[in-house]
């Protein structure tokens, strides 16, 4: 029987090391295969003051970074780091930076239906390897017939206002737990930490929840059969 570990990620879609973290924490599962882990995607929105129509990218990138070098020079630290977990990053294939907010409801249903974690691969594929306009709402009309989502039925869940609600809250609850930057994850509700993290760190994490399990345990047993052991 494998042994199981719950992992909650909380991270955004326009957000490149969410990208690289998910495929660094892949290959760390990979490599533990005794291992069943329950991926758990929670939202997050690293600038919610993007209009929903999105923003024109250089312009929006050369306002955050202070000048157009900067963030050439950070955009090839991203596509040198892609390159090592198997992703194509393309930065200049798609001019919008999107407001997030309808991705994240999508993953929400998603996620009640169990197949956010497909969901959210695709859509950081789309945006951040083809060059998608994920502002645009067909874009994600289109996305979602892969998964038998009919037009109406997604440009639903995109105008309803009671997941979006649902959305924001969770968002809030997470900042008030002192989530500030993303990805962040959290195992087992023991361990958390922030940053795309290299596989190592996050097989440290899983080995030594299982350790102090392991020690709890025995401990307990002792307890109860020797109380002086």
């Amino acid at each position: 029987m494998k042994k199981k570990i719950n992992i909650d990620i909380v991270s955004d879609v326009a957000c490149p090391w969410c990208f690289v973290g998910k495929r660094r924490l892949e290959e760390a599962l990979s490599r533990l295969p005794e291992y069943e882990a329950k991926v758990n995607w929670h939202p997050f929105q690293l600038d919610p003051t993007i209009p929903a129509s999105g923003i024109e990218r250089e312009t929006y990138f050369k306002n955050k970074f202070g000048s157009k070098e900067r963030y050439e020079m950070l955009a090839e630290n991203l596509i040198d780091a892609g390159q090592g977990v198997g992703i194509k990053f393309d930065f200049k294939g798609n001019p919008t930076v999107p407001n997030t907010m309808k991705m994240h409801q999508l993953l929400q249903v998603a996620s009640q239906n169990n197949f956010a974690d497909s969901l959210k691969e695709r859509l950081l594929k789309a945006y951040f390897e083809e060059g998608t306009d994920l502002s645009k709402d067909q874009a994600l009309i289109d996305i979602m017939v892969a998964y038998e989502w009919s037009p109406e039925y997604t440009q639903s869940v995109i105008d309803n206002t009671e997941i979006a609600n649902l959305v924001s809250q969770e968002i809030k609850n997470y900042q008030k737990m002192g989530v500030t930057g993303v990805p962040f994850f959290i195992f087992d509700n023991k361990y958390a930490f922030s940053g795309a993290q290299p596989p190592e760190v996050f097989i440290n994490a899983i080995k030594e929840i299982e350790a102090k399990q392991e020690e709890l345990e025995k401990a307990e047993a002792c307890a109860i059969d020797e109380p002086n052991c």
